[in-house]
């Protein structure tokens, strides 16, 4: 296998997981680019512990009272996943459709929510709409459970159609009325005291239940909409069919992809202001999502086969999320076999530098980029990253540590260290003046005339994970 196949490998890794060490890529390369590609995309991951047995040994992992249980519930499927994919796709959907605990109070509405990102995340766009419109997290988060037959609420509507599909400019605001009209009657059921503004029952006695959609006929404008200049007696599936009808839908969504797994976009408020970096890459996605029927899947097999995907140009440019970098750091290190209470903090260390799962900052989500990193969140990022990657007593380091030594014959160079290093932690590309940095690392803390020692390479791994091109994917 060529170096460049491996390089690009990883990079696919990178982008459509959380990364890979060196023996899963071998494996890959072997299988091919382009299977490794369709295998992701058409096989259901492995996970090796299931959900009940989650929930025997974490039970609060799917609790109702918090969301960081629940968010390790997710970061562990993140880091045990032999194909993460979905989970990927889950956490692109969720920065989208952003939905969080300060509003809804209950961490079980959330990972439901985020269980169904994963079985539609990949599917047929409009379907995936109606699922979300049918959300408990969503109706409450957006307030449609407020919204009823000659009383709209405009919330869903507006976001349905400036933040899930078409983007500002597309549309007027009695495009975004008639939505909300349409969209009357889609409520829930079992809520609790902080919902019971949506419902006149309230079950706090019996503690935070798992809410669920109701369709409430009765409460439903039946009279004539006019939507996108078409006019009729809409309801809610009605308006999502013709909102995935539109070119701003098509080429909005492959703007999203483009901008999460190839490189980063601007903001989405500046898009009406702003042309794509890659106009033509963004032409190419929309005209995938008409021919395949909005599917979402097709839409991904295209960008991560195409030349633009591939391009080294576009290699270890995205700044990794705080979710990336700590899924993808403990994919390394595997530090946790089975859940248990100290994963419960690695979704707080994603939460110290910037990124509470499942509680965006806000209906727009969270700018990624470069904004993820500032004084504060930086030091965060490094030391966790060090600590974890320098730790000789986690599993996953000292099948590193050992793979390194077997490479390198003595008296040890100090290039071919870094290099096997770099290899191990999933083929890293650095700059020159960072690999020179490395060296001389390793040139003026290790002792060429003696056998190396394990102590010696965790702290060259703790080195490398404080570097910059570590915070890249």
């Amino acid at each position: 296998m060529s170096n460049a196949d491996v390089l690009l490998m990883a990079h696919l890794m990178r982008r459509a997981g959380f990364g890979a060490n060196k023996g899963e890529l071998d494996k890959l390369v072997k299988n091919g680019y382009d299977k490794t590609v369709d295998y992701m995309l058409d096989n259901d991951p492995n996970i090796p512990v299931s959900e009940y047995m989650i929930r025997r040994y974490q039970p609060d992992y799917g609790a109702s009272l918090g969301s960081t249980t629940n968010g390790a519930n997710w970061m562990y499927r993140m880091i045990w996943s032999d194909f993460p994919l979905r989970e990927k796709v889950a956490l692109f959907w969720h920065g989208i459709f952003a939905t969080g605990y300060a509003k809804l109070a209950n961490g079980k509405v959330l990972h439901d929510q985020i269980k169904m990102l994963l079985k539609h995340g990949l599917g047929n766009y409009q379907n995936l709409l109606v699922e979300l419109s049918r959300d408990p997290a969503m109706i409450i988060w957006l307030d449609n459970c407020e919204s009823h037959k000659g009383a709209i609420n405009e919330n869903y509507g507006r976001e349905l159609l400036e933040l899930f599909s078409m983007g500002t400019g597309n549309y007027t605001e009695e495009d975004i009325k008639e939505a909300s009209r349409a969209f009357t009657g889609w409520t829930i059921a079992n809520s609790d005291y902080m919902t019971l503004k949506c419902q006149r029952d309230s079950v706090w006695p019996y503690g935070r239940l798992s809410m669920h959609f109701e369709y409430n006929p009765d409460d439903h404008d039946e009279e004539e909409k006019t939507f996108l200049g078409e006019t009729g007696n809409f309801n809610g599936e009605d308006i999502i069919k013709i909102i995935c009808e539109q070119k701003a839908t098509a080429k909005f969504i492959s703007r999203h992809l483009y901008s999460f797994f190839v490189a980063d976009e601007p903001p989405v408020p500046e898009w009406p202001y702003k042309e794509p970096n890659d106009p033509e890459a963004i032409e190419m996605l929309s005209k995938v999502y008409f021919d395949s029927g909005y599917n979402i899947k097709e839409m991904l097999r295209f960008l991560f086969k195409s030349d633009f995907f591939k391009s080294e140009d576009v290699w270890n440019k995205r700044v990794k999320s705080p979710v990336e970098l700590v899924a993808g750091t403990l994919r390394l290190t595997k530090e946790f076999n089975r859940p248990s209470r100290d994963q419960y903090f690695t979704t707080l260390n994603a939460q110290y530098m910037g990124q509470w799962m499942m509680s965006p900052p806000s209906v727009e989500g969270w700018h990624w980029g470069t904004e993820w990193l500032d004084s504060g969140t930086l030091v965060e990022r490094v030391n966790f990253s060090s600590s974890s990657l320098g730790n000789k007593d986690n599993i996953g380091v000292k099948e590193i540590i050992n793979n390194i030594k077997s490479s390198l014959d003595s008296p040890i160079d100090s290039e071919k260290l870094v290099d096997a290093s770099l290899e191990q932690l999933g083929a890293l590309s650095t700059s020159e003046n960072t690999r020179s940095i490395l060296i001389d690392y390793a040139d003026s803390n290790l002792d060429s005339s003696e056998e190396i020692n394990d102590e010696e390479i965790a702290e060259l791994l703790k080195f490398v994970g404080a570097m910059p091109e570590y915070q890249r994917s």
